[in-house]
């Protein structure tokens, strides 16, 4: 399958960027080290292009009614202008995808999706939509960057009349921006370190992109690739679809009880419902290396005894605490905060004890 291109592509190729596939499109994983593209994000200001995820828009009378049908968030509680984090569940207790519900306007909402899933989360809510919702998959028309970091506030204010500094955590606007109209900024992330994820059309796409970059130019923006961001997002503990969450792993066993509400109908609701009585028999947590090693995914943690108790689904060496940590599923009795663990390191156990993420406090 040929890889697709985002908007951008070539000018991430002239920026020096190493060009990788991920999620079926030709991405920029790094522009020159990992780490100096990480600490840009937690102490200055960084940009993303992350025009590989997916938007639907969900329009008509029937909009709201597909949305609680198929999430497990309660999107009723949205009005115009907020965002809120949800996931599709699907018919076995696991997760199709973890996405954002942008409430644009009454009866007018914009999904965001990963993009490893655009095709399938695509097939899933039209399977779902029996009443009629008016449904638009405008991945391909749209471009996204992430500018994130404490200087994001400073670097883009220029370019825009919206009051960023005084947007609250998960609300958008949409105004003009770099002299283009209709842009959606929106309060959002991947990375814990603050900032704003910027929806554009492609044609406007290198206009605004260069635009951040001179505005940005004197707080110490640089582009960063997605190997920074897999590290700023750990360190968070925010999850990874294909990783952390997956169409085997419940919401509940994610930890993502917070917005799975039982108050409304939706997919599968009755299963997690008996799911949450009887307890999860297992549970995806944080924990940090006590002794010198890098956890990866599908290591084993084993306890004391050495035997198997779980296994890591993210891992790193954590640039900001200089140690390794990582996300995996453990047996329940074995996922309270402090508890002792190892993890099996090229068949050598090494100490390890659950923490409750984020791993970096704001």
């Amino acid at each position: 399958m040929e890889l697709k291109k985002i908007a951008l592509n070539d000018v991430h190729e002239s920026l020096g960027a190493k060009m990788v596939p991920f999620a079926g499109y030709n991405m920029p994983v790094r522009y020159s080290s990992d780490l100096e593209e990480h600490n840009t994000v937690r102490n200055a200001v960084g940009i993303f292009d992350v025009s590989h995820m997916g938007e639907f828009m969900v329009k008509g009378p029937h909009a709201l009614d597909l949305i609680q049908r198929i999430t497990t968030n309660d999107a009723s509680k949205l009005t115009p202008g907020k965002i809120q984090y949800s996931c599709f569940p699907n018919e076995e207790g696991g997760i199709v995808d973890d996405l954002l519900v942008y409430c644009m306007a009454e009866n007018e909402y914009m999904l965001v999706v990963n993009a490893s899933n655009i095709d399938k989360d695509w097939a899933w809510v039209n399977k779902y939509n029996t009443k009629g919702a008016e449904l638009e998959n405008i991945s391909d028309e749209m471009s996204l960057f992430a500018v994130q970091g404490p200087k994001t506030v400073e670097a883009l204010s220029s370019l825009t009349s919206v009051d960023l500094g005084s947007m609250a955590y998960y609300t958008f606007e949409k105004g003009q921006f770099a002299g283009v109209p209709d842009v959606i900024l929106s309060a959002t992330g991947y990375t814990g370190s603050g900032g704003f994820e910027i929806y554009v059309k492609n044609e406007d796409a290198k206009k605004v992109f260069d635009a951040i970059m001179e505005a940005g130019k004197a707080y110490g923006i640089k582009p960063i690739g997605l190997g920074a961001r897999d590290t700023l997002r750990l360190e968070m503990g925010f999850c990874l679809y294909g990783n952390d969450i997956s169409d085997t792993t419940s919401p509940l066993e994610a930890g993502l009880g917070w917005i799975t509400k039982f108050d409304k109908e939706f997919v599968n609701a009755e299963n997690l419902k008996e799911q949450k009585a009887a307890g999860v028999q297992r549970k995806l947590v944080g924990f940090e290396m006590l002794e010198k090693a890098i956890p990866r995914a599908h290591y084993e943690i084993v306890n004391a005894e050495g035997e198997k108790i779980g296994e890591v689904t993210s891992g790193t060496m954590s640039p900001s605490l200089g140690k390794g940590i990582g996300m995996g599923y453990v047996q329940t009795e074995y996922s309270k905060p402090g508890t002792e663990v190892f993890v099996r390191v090229r068949n050598k156990d090494m100490k390890g004890q659950i923490v409750k993420p984020p791993f970096v406090k704001k």
